[in-house]
Parts: C-alpha cells; structure tokens; sequence
C-alpha cells in the first residue's frame, strides 16, 4: 500500500506542477486585466511584506518528520502524541504571535511602506494585509496535521488536495474579479481555501489516521534538540525571503505599485521556470541519503550528481533558450501593455538561478553529509549584501535594477561561492561535472540558428503564431539534442516508453 501512495504522489506532484503551470498561463494574463498594473502591484507588495511573518515557523516544520520516525521506530505511541502536542502548541502560539504582530503592522502601514502609496491604496493595503494575516495564522496549526499526514505517507490525499486546490482557487476568483471586488476578493477566495484545507486535514487526521495530542509532560530537552536541528533550515527560510521577497518591498518605497507590478510578473515567470528542476531532483533525494549513509563514495555521488543535472540541463536548456527568443513576445501577449521591462526582469532572475538549478541536487548531498552549515551561513551574508546592492540600482533602472541585485547575489553566492565549495569541501568533482554539461554544446548550435532566424525574419503577433513558432523551435531542440548531446543512459530514458507505448 505504501508503495502504491508512493507511485500517486509522485505522479500527483507532476501533475499538480503541470496544472499550476497551465492555470497560472491561463489565469494570470485575465486577472492582470482585471485588477489593472497598480492593483496588482499593490497585491504584490503587500504580499512580500506579510510573507515576511511566515519566518514566525523557525523551521520547526521540518523537524517534525525526524522526530515521528524516531518514535515510530521504538512504536511509541505516548511519544508520539506528546510530539503531536508539543507542535500544536508551538504553531498555536506561533499562530497568535502572527496576529499581533499583523495588527501592529497594520496600525504603522504607512512608516511601512513610506511614501509609495496613495490614500486609496493604503486603505486597500489595510484590508488586503488583515486577510493576508489571517491566512497566514491558519496555515501554522495547518502544518502539524500536514506534516502527519506526511509521516503516514498518505500522499495520494495530501497531493489530490493540493491540486484541487490549484483548480479551484481561479475558479473561484474570476467571478469575484468580474464583478469589481479586485484584490480583495482574491485574497478572500485564499482565506476561505486555506481555511477549508485546514478542517479537510483536520478531519482527515482525527478520522481516517486516528491521530492523538497529548499536552502535558514535554521535555525540553528534546524542544531544545529540535531547535538546533532546524535553525539552518530557519536561516534558509530567511534567506530565501530576503532574495524572493524584498525586491518587491524595496520597489514599493523607492518607485510605487506599478514597478512592483512590473518585477512581480518578471518574478512569476521565474518561479514556474524553477518549478521544471525541482521535480527532477525530488525524486533522487532518498537515493543521495543512501549512498551517504552506506558508503559515502563521493565518486558515485558525483556521477549521480552529474547525470541528474544533464537531465535537468536538457529539460530548463529548451526553455531559457525558448524565453530568450520568444519571450519578449510572450511577455507582450501574456500580460499585456505596459509590462516590457518583465521580459528583462525575468531574464536577469531565470539565467544566473539556470546554475544553482541543474546543481540542485548538491543541497541534498550537503544535507546528508550535515555539511550544509557554511551555505547557510554564506548565503545569509550574500543576501543582505543583495539589499544594500539593489537600493542603489532600483533608483537607477527601476524593476531591472533590483532583478540585477538578486542577480549579481545569485552569480556570487550560488555559483561563484557554491562550486568552490562542491570541489573543495563536499569532494565532488566539479571539473567532471562542467565537462559533461559542456558537452551539450554542439546540441545548442542549431536551435541557436533557428531562434535567432525566427527573431529576425518573423513577425510574432498573436498566441497562434507564438505557439506554433515555440513547437517548431521545440522539434528542433529536441531532435538536436537527441542526436548530438544525449549519451546512450538518456536515449534510453526516452526511448524506453515509447517502445512500451508501442509494444502495448
């Protein structure tokens, strides 16, 4: 049975990606229309700012998990509930904490967001902060019954829901958006959604799981275990704020809702563009934990290292070679007048994070070695430099000043810094891995041709010819790279399911 929620995880994950990607393609371009460039900005910056209060979580989240099966190994069942108790009420507390501080928030909203706003749009602000807040509130005690539907690995539920709620939450907000509720009933539509989530996991957890909370008799020592067990994990969470949130804040103050418009789909576009790698490497996280834990040959970590980042090279290569082409344009037809500088913003976000993203399978290798520590640390001191850096650049190029920031911290940091880092002190070899990737070079050489052909002798002015040009380009990528970049172990990953198809 296990197995079996295994396999509908998984599939259910690519999926609910697939289906993400598709709504947010769809979606996002009517409601750019509806809510207008400084509405949306609005809802943007906003949203960045109260994000912020999600760092309330210390990470304890993901220790949840190491503690169960602790438990669950020695069939402890009083620990268990304790363990269940002990987190309600830390999220609870965490929860309440998240409220008062949204208050005080709200009450000094404008020494927040400084001079930036209009006094309509502050009072928008207000609303759309409280919302947001309570949202936020909910998704803490949300996380315990999450997190144990996790560790009884009932994926199918846990991922049918997610997908659900990427179907309906659209759905549910055009109308709200159609009949001149703007921002505000967008957000209401995610309240009621994520309120709704939480009583389904809810009833779930007490019903089909028969989970138990036990409040009394913790022990601190294993509260004090797990703060240090998830403080490196709460850096990274701050970090990744820092890097994906407050560009938008520092846009609000310096240069008003229309410019965090501007980033915000520049930024869209660059999460969905991320979305592609972090689906491949997933599935090869408890292979790395294996291999460490068994032998820790860092020769076959390197060629697991390797062959996971051509694959992810093969698959994000065809779509920022694609954006690079075709993008401008699909920024103009997508979201519309008014927003050409997100062609620019997204291309200074998609092309220096292309690195860390076919690498990515390194964090997992750091983590199972426990070396992850001084990527933390380094990380932490590179995104506060990328505040300091964009300042001076938003007032001089606007949006792309602050992709730039983000930009020049992502060279340094998750390039510069973390290759070093692989070679050095996680005994990867690096070296190899760049040669291989290398390698795909002569594969580039003809979609290459074709892209800039297609920019210079063609006219591309509406969703038919976009799409049609994308899948003429596409065939060219894939049979280039299929015959002249793929070694023998990836022609048969796609050969091999088409032959099944066949043979069936």
């Amino acid at each position: 049975m296990k197995i079996n929620q295994r396999k509908a995880g998984v599939i259910l994950s690519y999926l609910g990606e697939i289906v993400k990607i598709v709504v947010n393609l769809a979606y996002t371009p009517i409601m750019l229309r509806l809510l207008g460039q400084s509405e949306y900005g609005l809802y943007q910056l906003v949203y960045s700012v109260v994000s912020y209060l999600s760092l309330l979580s210390l990470g304890f989240g993901s220790s949840y998990l190491r503690f169960y099966s602790r438990y669950r190994a020695e069939n402890d069942e009083d620990g268990i509930a304790k363990l269940n108790g002990m987190f309600m009420m830390i999220f609870c507390v965490i929860s309440l904490i998240c409220i008062f501080s949204g208050v005080i928030m709200i009450k000094n909203i404008r020494s927040i967001f400084g001079t930036g706003l209009t006094d309509a749009e502050y009072s928008t602000a207000k609303i759309l902060m409280g919302l947001l807040i309570i949202n936020l509130a909910i998704t803490f005690p949300n996380s315990v019954f999450n997190c144990s539907i996790t560790a009884h690995e009932k994926f199918l539920f846990q991922k049918l829901l997610i997908l659900l709620q990427n179907l309906f939450s659209p759905f549910l907000t055009l109308p709200l958006l159609i009949l001149g509720y703007g921002s505000i009933g967008m957000v209401s539509v995610t309240t009621v959604l994520t309120l709704t989530l939480l009583l389904t996991n809810a009833f779930y957890c007490f019903k089909k799981l028969r989970i138990s909370f036990c409040f009394h008799g913790f022990k601190i020592g294993l509260l004090k275990e797990m703060w240090f067990f998830t403080f490196f994990v709460f850096l990274n969470q701050i970090i990744d704020q820092i890097n994906w949130s407050v560009d938008k804040f520092l846009l609000g103050r310096l240069a008003g809702t229309s410019a965090v418009a501007v980033y915000g789909v520049g930024g869209q576009i660059n999460t969905m563009y991320q979305s592609f790698s972090t689906s491949i490497s997933n599935v090869f996280v408890p292979k790395v934990n294996r291999i460490v834990a068994e032998t820790n040959d860092n020769n076959e970590l390197t060629k697991l290292f390797t062959k996971v980042g051509r694959i992810q090279f093969m698959v994000i290569a065809l779509i920022l070679s694609g954006f690079l082409f075709f993008g401008r344009a699909f920024v103009s037809i997508w979201a519309g007048d008014g927003y050409d500088t997100s062609y620019s913003v997204a291309l200074l976000l998609i092309v220096p994070v292309t690195i860390p993203l076919i690498q990515n399978l390194g964090i997992e290798i750091q983590r199972a070695k426990n070396m992850h520590k001084a990527r933390s640390v380094i990380y932490m001191i590179i995104a506060i430099a990328n505040v300091f850096i964009s300042i001076p650049l938003i007032k001089i190029m606007g949006p792309a000043g602050a992709a730039l920031g983000t930009a020049i911290s992502l060279i340094v940091g998750n390039i510069f810094f973390m290759n070093w880092y692989y070679q050095k002190r996680i005994g990867l070899d690096v070296i190899y891995f760049w040669k291989q990737i290398f390698s795909f070079i002569p594969a580039l050489i003809a979609p290459c041709i074709v892209g800039i052909l297609l920019m210079k002798y063609v006219n591309i002015t509406g969703v038919v010819k976009l799409g049609l040009y994308a899948v003429v380009y596409a065939i060219v990528y894939e049979l280039s790279m299929y015959f002249l970049g793929m070694n023998d172990d990836e022609k048969a990953l796609v050969v091999g399911p088409i032959k099944k198809i066949i043979h069936k």
